[in-house]
Formats: C-alpha cells, sequence, structure tokens
C-alpha cells in the first residue's frame, strides 16, 4: 500500500494539498481567538519560527522538495501572521539578548549555505534553534493551557504528518522540517491536555478565616 502511494506522484501533490488546506484551517480559529483575546501567543516563539521557517522553507525549495512544499509554504505565512498579531495581542517579549543569539545562529546557518552551496546546514540549524524557541510555547501551553487553542495545534498535528507521507519516501532532508513540525505540534497538543488535567485536579482552597453563610447569619 505504502509503495503505491510513494510511486504516484498525483496521489502524493493530492496528499500535500490536502496537509496545506488542513494547515490554513488550523490558523483560522487561532487568528480569531488571538483577535477576541482568548489565545495569546508567546511574540518570542513565533518570532524566531517566522525567521526560522523562511529560511527552512527557502532551504526545502533549494533542496528539491515538491508536493510536501505546500505544507511548509502554509505553515510559514501562518506562522508570519500569527506573529504580527503577537505585536498587539501576544504575551511576553521579544528582542531581547537571547532573540539576539538566535538570529545570529540562524545568520550563521544561511552563511554557511552560501559558502558551501549545501542548505543541509541552514536547515539543521534551523530546526535546532526552532526546538529552543518551540519548549517555550511548550511549557506555556503547560502552565496556561486556556491561552493557547487546541484546535489549531491537533489540525496542525494531522497536517504534518500528511506532509511526511507527501515527502514520497525516505529523503531525510525533505523530511527534517515537516517531521520536526509533527513533534512539536504533537508535544504542545500533548501540554495542553496535560495542562488542562492538572488544573482540573487542582484542590480549591479557602482561607481558614473566611466565614460562611450559615456563620454570617449567626452573626458569629
Amino acid at each position: 500500500m505504502f509503495d503505491v502511494i510513494f510511486q504516484d506522484p498525483n496521489l502524493l501533490w493530492l496528499i500535500g494539498i490536502a496537509s496545506a488546506l488542513l494547515s490554513t484551517y488550523a490558523y483560522l480559529p487561532y487568528v480569531f481567538d488571538t483577535l477576541s483575546g482568548r489565545t495569546r501567543p508567546q511574540r518570542a516563539s513565533w518570532m524566531i519560527w517566522s525567521v526560522l521557517g523562511s529560511i527552512a522553507l527557502a532551504s526545502q525549495i533549494y533542496e528539491g522538495a515538491s508536493a510536501s512544499l505546500w505544507f511548509a509554504a502554509i505553515q510559514v505565512g501562518g506562522t508570519v501572521l500569527i506573529f504580527l498579531l503577537s505585536l498587539k495581542h501576544g504575551t511576553g517579549g521579544f528582542l531581547n539578548r537571547s532573540d539576539a543569539c538566535v538570529l545570529a545562529a540562524a545568520a550563521v546557518g544561511v552563511l554557511a549555505w552560501a559558502l558551501t552551496e549545501t542548505a543541509v546546514y541552514a536547515l539543521a540549524i534551523t530546526i535546532t534553534i526552532s526546538m529552543m524557541g518551540g519548549a517555550i510555547t511548550v511549557a506555556k501551553a503547560f502552565r496556561t493551557p486556556e491561552t493557547e487553542t487546541l484546535t489549531t495545534w491537533s489540525a496542525s498535528f494531522i497536517a504534518a504528518t500528511l506532509a511526511i507521507v507527501a515527502v514520497g519516501g525516505l529523503d531525510w532532508v525533505l523530511l527534517a522540517y515537516p517531521l520536526y513540525l509533527w513533534v512539536l505540534n504533537g508535544a504542545i497538543v500533548l501540554a495542553i491536555l496535560l495542562g488542562r488535567a492538572h488544573q482540573a485536579r487542582a484542590p480549591i482552597f479557602v482561607p481558614r478565616h473566611t466565614k460562611n453563610a450559615a456563620q454570617v447569619l449567626r452573626g458569629v
């Protein structure tokens, strides 16, 4: 079955387009929730993802990605949009010293790409640093799951799965970016669910000095 999928370019294109459409759908609730104030994107994470996602997309194009490229393009476009919205509706700072170090490391990857004409270096540095930025959102999703949109991350996880299939074989260079996003999106979904479960189990403490209704009526 999988051999048939990998050898049929038309089917791979359909899977790639399905991945892109699902990615587009995934960003819609996140945008609406951000504008309404229900979701507060982490500025640092989305800034890092915007820059590094653009580099990863360029490296995928350079390395000859085809059907899976739809997914990467939509991911980058949606990421840039969320970052722009986070400037007004997000949480946390950006462009601090650590962010500058991240951008400097990304520049080193691009320089290595230019000197060696091999996009693998830029892609490897991009994914490594993106994991660091992603860890911020994973931690935030666990601490305050109500500030993240579960639908977006779940749909993105499925879209990444389709993008992995759309690569059409074990080309680790082309698989690297969608595989990374598959892991990241899955980690965020898990963090949200665990965060919600943790909050549901948290006991509600009532101060001992607080009077109940019966005490108030008795004048105690």
